[in-house]
């Protein structure tokens, strides 16, 4: 089974980091920027904590879990070695791990925020190497953490990542507007729980092109007219209203 060092602190390192712990993988080491930080995450995974510029040991993949823009930065400072240097981004392409020889990605399509570690069986977990021996060391390390595993190069990984902030981050988004709109009208924000609770779980089970609702759905241009003039004050937010309510209004048959 391929060993792991993993670069990062954050929630991406710590939820990964849990992941393979529960599957048994050996992890070498964290490494990070902060000795604290990085001393209490090493702590929590069970491994040995190394800080950025310290000598590192050795081990089968070298993990960057760190953001997009870090990537290249990390990856040319690390020393060259037969290790698979890899990345969890699934937007940045394998050159961002240059001059590296064995590069690859492994990328979970999950939310990875605050909290309990996450259960990563079920999440597809997308692999991709510059070279036949790179992609079989990510695909080995990720069948032992999942059982959805895929192998994508990069524009592929690309069209799923936006995929993914549409329907993730965007949404997510929308949800803290709606709740601002509430607060500053001095009205509880926890209205919306028990709608966002069935909403998603409507779309998980009907899918959703049968889950859609409101009126924009049902080509309600009275009420989508009414919400704009409640928005004039904020017009940002109604741009944004008027053209996803126009996206919605014609993918559905209705005059825009």
């Amino acid at each position: 089974m391929p060993s792991l060092l993993i670069i990062g602190t954050g929630r991406a390192a710590f939820h990964l980091g849990n992941a393979f712990k529960k599957a048994g993988i050996p992890l070498n080491g964290l490494v990070g920027r902060d000795p604290l930080r990085t001393k209490e995450r090493a702590t929590e995974l069970g491994t040995s904590a190394y800080l950025i510029g310290e000598e590192l040991p050795s081990a089968d993949v070298i993990l960057l879990a760190v953001s997009d823009d870090a990537i290249a930065a990390v990856a040319h400072a690390l020393p060259r070695t037969e290790a698979v240097v890899a990345h969890v981004s699934g937007a940045r392409s394998l050159d961002a791990l240059h001059p590296h020889q064995h590069q690859g990605v492994l990328w979970p399509i999950q939310t990875l925020g605050i909290g309990a570690p996450m259960d990563l069986s079920n999440v597809p977990l997308i692999v991709d190497g510059n070279s036949d021996h790179a992609k079989q060391v990510m695909r080995a390390v990720a069948q032992q953490v999942s059982t959805h595993v895929s192998e994508m190069g990069h524009a592929q990984r690309q069209r799923v990542h936006l995929a993914a902030v549409l329907t993730s981050n965007l949404p997510v988004f929308l949800v803290r507007e709606g709740q601002r709109l509430l607060k500053e009208a001095e009205l509880p924000a926890d209205l919306l729980g028990p709608l966002w609770e069935t909403t998603a779980a409507r779309v998980a089970e009907l899918g959703p092109e049968k889950a859609l609702t409101g009126p924009a759905r049902r080509g309600d241009a009275r009420t989508i007219e009414q919400h704009l003039a409640l928005l004039a004050n904020d017009p940002e937010l109604q741009e944004a209203y008027a053209v996803l309510s126009k996206l919605i209004l014609k993918a559905y048959g209705h005059r825009a």
